[in-house]
């Protein structure tokens, strides 16, 4: 399986990070050791920078599919969930600076935490979901706030590589994103279902 990511899927969260508004989806990946499962216990890694939270919506592929059209898209997934991506922000931020690829602040292990899965309900698009730390509400957003919705995403990343049934895609960040420390406890909810606990280490 693989872990297919977007960025700067939500205007506000792009501007809070001072970064343009994407005409088209930003794409990177993380490999299979960056998984973890909720209930999680996350370990800071030994990397030169601060390690940020960024709560998402997720989507399960359940079938193989390359060069889909965007109206078919809907068939190629059928479960949800939130998770986060981890992120190492001041040593993204270099690496953008020199022009070099993310993997350094994004793909090392354990950095894509998933929720317990659920089927997709019928009114998922309209669900608020939403990260609390240490029980405080710091980020939540719909997927009917992307700037890409996640039928365009699944058309979009088949085209560029092939899908497979169990790859997860994370589909971007609302606003609210920030520092964690050894101690937090977050959880992530899509409406009032927690589906995800990951305690800092």
């Amino acid at each position: 399986m693989k872990i297919i990511c977007i960025g700067r899927n939500y205007g506000e969260h792009a501007r809070e990070l001072n970064n343009p508004v994407p005409e088209q989806p930003v794409l990177f990946f993380k490999p299979d050791t960056a998984l973890l499962r909720s209930p999680a216990d996350f370990y800071l890694p030994d990397l030169p920078s601060s390690i940020h939270y960024e709560l998402e919506l997720i989507v399960r592929i359940c079938k193989e599919g390359k060069h889909l059209a965007e109206k078919f898209a809907s068939k190629y997934y059928n479960q949800i969930s939130v998770g986060i991506d981890f992120t190492a922000r001041e040593l993204q931020q270099e690496l953008k600076t020199k022009g070099l690829p993310w993997e350094r602040a994004k793909a090392f292990d354990g950095s894509a935490v998933v929720g317990n899965w659920i089927d997709l309900p019928e009114n998922w698009r309209t669900l608020e979901f939403r990260l609390e730390l240490n029980g405080k509400i710091l980020q939540k957003g719909r997927a009917t706030d992307m700037l890409f919705d996640v039928d365009f995403l699944v058309a979009d990343a088949s085209r560029v590589v092939t899908l497979k049934t169990g790859d997860v895609l994370f589909t971007g960040t609302p606003a609210g994103v920030g520092k964690v420390q050894a101690g937090d406890v977050l959880e992530g909810y899509l409406g009032d279902e927690r589906l995800l606990v990951c305690t800092v280490h």
